[in-house]
């Protein structure tokens, strides 16, 4: 059974940073592409970033160039979002998520078949 398990979401002042965790079990990270999706309340699902199977190459929402990082650690199965000077628009339940299919990386959801149970970034203004 796979299970992705987020951690580090929490409150934060605008400007602040906060680092998101995805641990994996049933899962080898290193096969497949994984991404971050967020969801803010009334909006739909978003991809935020996404890293390819190896690690190497990586993709951002336009909204998160230059702030947010992804990464992922292939022998700790664990994948990172480091998340920079958040913006109040950052706002939203965070999402692991990880695929079958896709070795590159992509922010479509559809590409996606397994996902956490969420982590809530709340930054004021």
């Amino acid at each position: 059974e796979v299970r992705l398990v987020e951690s580090g979401g929490g409150s934060v002042q605008a400007g602040g940073s906060l680092r998101l965790s995805c641990a994996a079990s049933g899962y080898t990270i290193s096969r497949y592409a994984m991404g971050w999706f967020r969801q803010a309340p009334g909006e739909e699902r978003e991809g935020v970033a996404s890293i390819s199977a190896g690690g190497g190459i990586t993709a951002y929402a336009d909204s998160v160039k230059g702030r947010f990082t992804i990464s992922k650690d292939n022998a700790e199965n664990t994948l990172t979002l480091q998340m920079n000077n958040l913006k109040p628009d950052d706002t939203a339940i965070y999402y692991c998520a990880a695929g079958s299919r896709a070795v590159y990386p992509t922010l479509m959801r559809t590409n996606y078949d397994y996902w956490g149970q969420g982590t809530q970034v709340t930054v004021s203004s």
